[in-house]
């Protein structure tokens, strides 16, 4: 059982102001305490924008987002990035208060050579030493660690870096780390056809320093069952971590009733954190979909209290 501290207050009712405030053990602390009803929303930064002077990370927040995570962030030069709009990291978290924002990188599969044409637009979003130091050194509030679709990257990639993350950003980072995505090389990780042993993977993860593993969520992935991934997460809260549920395959840029039915399955697993993918327009998936999520999971009150109070 985690040791808890009476200072900190469960993240889907605490005020931006304290979450701003909050080192990466306290807001592992103010995930579990919300009791599964934590909504991450994702946003692919090389997209066109959705609306200017807008992004899609505000309207995340907005639309009842806890926490959300750049898709796509350019470490040599985030400005660059359609989705900041100009913004660097540093003034992202000002434009939402100080709320919770992190840092998807992929995880290179062992020897890469990360200048090859293979990588393409994602070298600039690669988990490197350098890149893990820079979200030390910006005071990110998380970083989620896996492998793009076609990257080849394999599980046993994500455990090693993993353990690199958690050398270079010290004990306080709040580190998110699986696999729930590309399932055509390699199975996903809560897949039973996958050519490993889940759970000894999820001991390796924890053991090398994650707190939260992501698995994929039952009904956006074929294959994927809520009794599976239920075992998984059962088993990984038993080891003392957290446990995040992906929506993603694009089944995030489905229709409101789709997305409430799947939010269900999720909340059946047992994880404490529910996230959804960056498809649709504006590299996100629609206001909507990311409301209907929020009052699926924690109804209309703590809802509309965070749409009402974004930044306070």
């Amino acid at each position: 059982m985690m040791k808890l501290n009476d200072n900190v207050t469960r993240l889907i009712s605490a005020k931006a102001s304290q979450v701003s405030t909050y080192n990466g053990r306290q807001l592992k602390e103010a995930i579990f305490k919300s009791e599964g009803r934590v909504l991450m929303g994702q946003t692919y930064l090389k997209n066109p924008i959705l609306f200017p002077n807008c992004t899609s990370t505000e309207l995340m927040f907005a639309f009842g987002g806890d926490m959300v995570l750049l898709n796509g962030f350019d470490f040599r030069n985030p400005q660059t990035c359609p989705g900041l709009q100009g913004f660097d990291y540093q003034g992202i978290k000002d434009l939402v208060g100080g709320r919770p924002v992190g840092i998807y990188m992929g995880c290179p599969k062992e020897g890469l050579d990360l200048t090859s044409d293979y990588l393409y637009d994602l070298a600039g979003m690669i988990c490197t030493e350098e890149n893990l130091k820079k979200c030390k050194d910006w005071g990110v509030s998380f970083i989620i660690l896996g492998g793009n679709p076609g990257s080849g990257t394999s599980i046993k990639d994500v455990v090693r870096w993993t353990k690199k993350a958690r050398e270079i950003c010290g004990e306080d980072m709040l580190i998110f780390a699986g696999k729930w995505e590309d399932g055509v090389v390699e199975k996903v990780l809560g897949d039973p056809l996958a050519d490993y042993d889940a759970k000894e993977i999820i001991d390796q993860l924890i053991k090398n320093g994650a707190d939260i593993i992501d698995f994929p969520a039952p009904g956006s992935r074929h294959g994927i069952t809520v009794e599976r991934i239920r075992e998984l997460i059962e088993y990984t809260h038993r080891k003392g971590a957290l446990a995040m549920s992906f929506l993603n395959s694009n089944v995030e840029a489905a229709d409101r009733d789709t997305i409430r039915e799947v939010t269900l399955l999720m909340k059946q697993t047992g994880c404490d954190v529910h996230a959804i993918g960056d498809g649709g327009f504006g590299g996100g998936t629609w206001p909507e979909n990311i409301y209907q999520m929020s009052v699926t999971l924690k109804g209309k009150a703590y809802t509309w209290a965070q749409m009402a109070t974004p930044r306070r």
